[in-house]
């Protein structure tokens, strides 16, 4: 009656689309028909075997479980900034009972507990919650925003209100302050909105573009589309910059990228103005000498059908492109969008890249399942920020053993 899918007196037998009748089910099943020596052929991977039964019901699942496994190895303390929306509740008690690591709620400790025992949901003594406007660190983080926004017009006052009311800059001083690994925000403001605020605490990782990368998966293609949300007319460099970011990003993924730099012309033809900042992030990627394979200007279809591909034998892309880098922001947005909507593909983003420290930003309205994901993203991130400093100090000492 309450619409809930909670085992109990009203609710014994699975309703159809219940998703565990999917994941959770067949797995106990077959753990039961193992135990009692009816299963002739046993799995030999339970976590395999339920992996395969979640990418026949989400085909994102594959890729977000390749990471998932990678934070289930190494937990992190995860920010969930919108702590007493019902959805990100949800998302904070599913990613403690995944073993992601530890969820922590901004939010007031009481509405929280309630909402929770309102659901129906167990386990509240698992979350750490935190109230902004309570908490003792406040000091802390009022001293670190005003060092950094004093001579952009603000006063003390002004960020001791921030810390205390604006709970995305509360989450984001805490990633900053390494009192957590990483944040997930969104639900409750525009994206822009919500950005502006993380951008007051946090910095573009140094070298780096800050932009939003968008993964559309298609059955076992997946496709990576950048920029979706920063840059409106990104200049050669630019464009140079987020392909470099978005083939590692991809790479990082298990992905290897072949990058196209996307235009509505082909290698020339027709001759359009615009199609000029094209080729020249292309020649400048030329200069740089990546690792990767790109090309362009091309268009779409050419870049991502090999049939259409061979009519351009000269084309550097062994086959079809998994990396688009888009002319500008309202035809990479758009795309986005479109293909989710009207394509009915499954896009994951736009994922905030290029950041000091790890911060999502879901989109309003998003679901649990869409929560999780970019909270391991965000995750994600910040295991391989923890590795990269490690990895370049044992890189000296070898190099100084071999001096």
């Amino acid at each position: 009656a309450s619409g809930r899918l909670r085992y109990g007196p009203e609710y014994i037998i699975p309703a159809p689309f219940d998703p565990r009748l999917i994941t959770s089910v067949p797995v106990a099943v077959a753990k039961a028909a193992i135990a009692s020596g009816v299963a002739q052929k046993p799995f030999q991977n339970e976590s395999s075997y339920r992996r395969q039964l979640s990418v026949r019901l989400d085909p994102t699942a594959g890729s977000v479980q390749m990471i998932q496994d990678e934070v289930r190895a190494h937990p992190v303390r995860m920010v969930f900034a919108e702590g007493e929306e019902e959805s990100v509740i949800r998302a904070a008690v599913q990613w403690r009972g995944l073993g992601l690591g530890t969820p922590i709620l901004i939010g007031r400790e009481q509405q929280i507990l309630e909402t929770i025992s309102k659901m129906g949901l167990s386990g509240p003594e698992s979350l750490e919650i935190h109230n902004a406007s309570l908490s003792k660190q406040n000091k802390v983080y009022t001293d670190f925003l005003y060092e950094r926004q004093q001579r952009n017009g603000f006063l003390y006052r002004d960020c001791q209100r921030l810390v205390n009311q604006d709970r995305n800059i509360f989450a984001a001083c805490m990633v900053a302050m390494d009192h957590a690994d990483a944040m997930v925000t969104g639900m409750t403001r525009s994206y822009y909105v919500a950005l502006k605020e993380i951008q007051r605490v946090l910095s573009p990782r140094p070298n780096e573009r800050m932009f939003g990368l968008s993964m559309v998966i298609a059955g076992n293609r997946t496709v990576f589309i950048a920029d979706t949300t920063v840059h409106e007319l990104p200049n050669p460099e630019e464009l140079a910059d987020i392909a470099c970011q978005t083939a590692a990003k991809a790479r990082s993924m298990g992905h290897e990228p072949r990058v196209a730099l996307l235009s509505n012309s082909n290698f020339g033809n027709p001759r359009w103005e615009q199609a000029d900042r094209i080729r020249d992030a292309a020649r400048e990627l030329d200069s740089r000498k990546v690792d990767f394979e790109y090309d362009g200007e091309i268009a779409a279809d050419v870049a991502l059908d090999p049939e259409l591909l061979e009519l351009y034998p000269f084309c550097r892309l062994s086959g079809p492109a998994n990396v688009l880098i888009m002319p500008a922001l309202h035809s990479a947005n758009i795309s986005a969008k479109l293909l989710k909507e009207i394509g009915r593909r499954t896009v994951i983003g736009p994922l905030l890249i290029g950041l000091s420290k790890p911060a999502q930003i879901v989109p309003m309205g998003s679901t649990v399942s869409e929560i999780i994901n970019q909270a391991a993203f965000a995750a994600h991130e910040a295991i391989r920020n923890r590795v990269a400093p490690r990895l370049q100090g044992s890189q000296r000492g070898s190099n100084q053993r071999s001096a």
